[in-house]
């Protein structure tokens, strides 16, 4: 799922790699079976997030090389991820969030991890910015104290 940069970007990885992770909450799990593979989730509740752009986040999956993008029914959306974890948490349906931010919840049993094979780790965040033969000192601090050292 990786974006084109243009040839004349400079790209500087400044967070760990990231992992998806769909979840739900037990007493969601009595209701429906979990699923097995992506396109099982239009038998689900899903919990959207609503992006700046008014869309809705597509859930993205790979397995083998395989990449899937699935767009997601269910009756909740949300503009921030503590809401869907909120959500989740209380059995409303199941949420696609960062596995860092969910795993107290799989920790503590509140959440249970679906499709973990489907949600391989991809690379963090990076910053981007055009190439010129000499940036500003300023600029080359920013850049040196935002680089990712994990």
């Amino acid at each position: 799922f990786g974006e084109q940069v243009a040839k004349d970007m400079i790209a500087v990885r400044i967070g760990p790699d990231i992992r998806m992770a769909v979840v739900g909450a037990p007493a969601y799990f009595v209701k429906r079976p979990p699923p097995r593979k992506p396109q099982d989730l239009t038998a689900h509740e899903c919990i959207n997030l609503r992006l700046p752009i008014h869309g809705l986040y597509a859930w993205e999956f790979e397995k083998n090389g395989r990449e899937l993008r699935v767009r997601v029914d269910g009756q909740l959306v949300f503009n921030t991820t503590a809401l869907i974890l909120n959500a989740a948490v209380s059995g409303f349906g199941l949420a696609y969030l960062p596995e860092q931010q969910v795993r107290k919840q799989l920790d503590s049993g509140e959440l249970i991890r679906v499709l973990a094979n489907w949600c391989p780790p991809f690379t963090g965040y990076h910053l981007y910015y055009p190439s010129r033969r000499q940036p500003s000192a300023a600029f080359a601090l920013l850049v040196d104290a935002l680089r990712f050292r994990g």
